[in-house]
């Protein structure tokens, strides 16, 4: 039931080897001689089953490809595949823990935690009752909007969002005000390395990509799976059949993501998933191509331009070149207040990093970007955000009370829940740069609202090389209208973002997924595809490497061990490398190219920088 029974990935499906001559031989071989030891074993486990004759077997092996070949022609899901499939993962990775912890699931929540009011976030006043199946909420950072999402749910949740940083901070910020009311509560983070992300010690993480969970946070990424046909969706979609789907930040995908996005709300409303939506900022044309796939079905839910005017607390100042904002840092950091720098590149933000630690040797800093080992990058995360395990503040960074410097990439613009006084950014899109300024004066009070924090935008490059990695035209627009030493008004945002984004080209995706906007699933039932066909389609060229003096512990650590030395890299510069046959495969590169405090500096994967004595050994 693992492979697909036609055009497996290595020929092994059932159809596959029926095409060979001697396909009855693969499957029973010595039958007579193994059989019988099989059945004792069965037996012993207290399986009852009894003698099966070599012919008796010939003939089930023909009745199921006889019903293989007939149910192929047919499109569809096969409920049953998912289900086995479903089940033969959970037994697989619980093993003897199976029966206690399938009492966990398929449970919905108690979720009377988001029904705390306060006049300081105005979605908590508004009514989330409806009869409408579906949500879209449009509302700035600091409204209320999680919250909101959660009181339009009514059973199991599947909460997405872009980035693993703010998956992880999600996932336990969600932990942490569920458990009151739900002591026993099965919640789960799903993304590409979330075996090392755990909310307590003693957490289970086998479960993390198991069906049942009461609530579930991922990416986008992991749903694409039911839209593409990749080997498990069946598994998925009876997973997540009928349950509440809460899309948050949709507005952060482009290109090919924003198609997936598209076209898993499609697939999400055909199976009857309540879907809600939630986004600080969306064009105009990104929301009407979304409510025209949900249809009449659909609450939506903005704030009032009276309640917008509370939520101003920026005042923009646009700047030639990053130069001009070195006095302003130097008085901010005087004044004791945290500053958080943000650059579109990781080598543009490595470069500054280097600068502040040559300025401010004696203050605090942090450097967070995406080419961190996994294990590096989690404890960084956590500085960041400056809170223990249990919620509480450490004093660091987003907690302390003295001045401090943050250098970051754009993984700080979306859910992580940080405020810092003073903002220095390159100009990014319009629609990213609110979500950056989000991370600036975000704690409200009633003693706040009325007063503003600065925000220095670097006005974007000439040159169409340096504008990396967005698109040149798209950052001018986004510059042209922000407004120089004035507040940024909350109210007039939607009219700037409609300014910026005039069209957008909706990519297509549907000649590869296996569910049409008119006609449904259309892959052949008990088939599906291999999962490399997501990274091609995201043109996903990166490899994972290790440093050269990671290897042995690499080589012989555990799957989470492993993972927390992992980085990746762009595999044109280490196609050449020396690769691991263990693990992920990774590439070794040398000790020089990657520092704690900096990260990788791909410039430094050269063979010549190898240590020789490790080449030697």
């Amino acid at each position: 039931h693992h492979k697909s029974v036609k055009n497996d990935i290595g020929l092994k499906g059932l159809l596959d080897l029926e095409q060979n001559d001697d396909y009855e031989e693969f499957h029973l071989g010595k039958w007579d001689e193994w059989s019988p030891n099989a059945i004792k074993i069965l037996n012993e486990l207290g399986v009852s089953c009894s003698y099966i004759s070599k012919k008796e077997a010939l003939n089930n092996l023909e009745y199921s490809i006889n019903y293989c070949n007939k149910t192929v022609d047919q499109n569809g899901y096969s409920t049953w595949r998912g289900l086995l499939m479903g089940a033969d993962h959970f037994a697989s990775s619980l093993i003897e823990k199976t029966e206690i912890q399938s009492d966990r699931l398929f449970k919905s929540p108690n979720l009377n935690f988001f029904k705390r009011q306060h006049e300081l976030f105005p979605l908590s006043l508004k009514s989330s009752s409806s009869e409408k199946m579906h949500t879209i909420v449009v509302a700035c950072t600091g409204a209320g909007k999680t919250d909101y999402l959660f009181r339009r749910c009514k059973g199991r949740v599947f909460y997405t969002l872009p980035f693993q940083a703010s998956i992880n901070a999600m996932f336990k910020r969600v932990g942490n005000d569920l458990e009151k009311d739900n002591p026993d509560i099965d919640i789960r983070v799903l993304h590409s390395t979330s075996i090392t992300v755990k909310r307590k010690e003693d957490e289970d993480v086998d479960l993390q990509n198991l069906m049942g969970s009461s609530v579930k946070v991922l990416t986008p990424h992991q749903l694409a799976t039911i839209a593409l046909g990749m080997s498990g969706y069946e598994a998925m979609i009876l997973d997540i059949k009928g349950c509440d789907v809460i899309l948050d930040e949709v507005h952060t995908y482009s290109g090919i993501s924003q198609a997936l996005v598209l076209k898993i709300i499609e697939v999400l409303k055909s199976i009857d998933c309540r879907i809600h939506i939630g986004t600080a900022t969306m064009p105009s044309i990104l929301y009407g191509k979304i409510k025209n796939i949900l249809g009449d079905n659909v609450l939506e839910v903005n704030l009032t331009d009276d309640e917008l005017d509370k939520f101003n607390r920026h005042i923009i100042h646009k700047i030639d070149s990053f130069d001009l904002a070195y006095d302003v840092i130097a008085n901010n950091i005087q004044e004791n207040n945290k500053v958080l720098i943000v650059m579109n590149t990781i080598k543009d933000a490595q470069e500054i990093y280097k600068e502040i630690k040559e300025l401010y040797p004696d203050i605090p800093s942090l450097l967070l970007h995406s080419k961190f080992k996994r294990g590096d990058r989690n404890i960084k995360e956590k500085q960041l955000l400056g809170l223990d395990n249990n919620g509480n503040p450490t004093l660091e960074f987003n907690t302390s009370k003295k001045a401090c410097i943050v250098v970051s990439t754009q993984i700080v613009e979306v859910s992580l829940d940080i405020s810092f006084d003073l903002m220095v950014t390159a100009t990014a899109p319009l629609d990213s740069m609110i979500q950056r300024f989000g991370r600036i004066n975000r704690k409200r009070s009633k003693d706040t609202i009325g007063k503003y924090k600065d925000i220095y935008v670097v006005a974007p490059p000439e040159d169409l090389k340096d504008n990396r990695p967005y698109d040149l035209e798209t950052i001018h627009k986004s510059f042209e209208v922000l407004s120089d030493r004035e507040v940024l008004r909350e109210k007039h945002l939607q009219d700037k973002i409609d300014q910026v984004y005039t069209e957008i080209d909706f990519m297509k995706i549907e000649e590869h997924s296996i569910f049409k906007s008119k006609g449904g699933f259309t892959m052949s039932k008990l088939t599906h595809r291999n999962k490399a066909l997501l990274f091609e389609l995201l043109d996903i060229d990166s490899a994972c490497c290790i440093l050269e003096s990671d290897e042995e512990e690499y080589t012989n650590g555990d799957f989470e061990a492993r993972l927390n030395l992992e980085m990746s890299v762009s595999y044109w510069k280490v196609s050449k490398m020396q690769q691991l046959d263990v693990g992920n495969k990774p590439f070794i590169i040398p000790d020089k190219a990657y520092d704690y405090e900096f990260g990788l500096n791909q410039d430094e994967i050269k063979e010549e920088n190898f240590n020789a004595l490790n080449r030697f050994l």
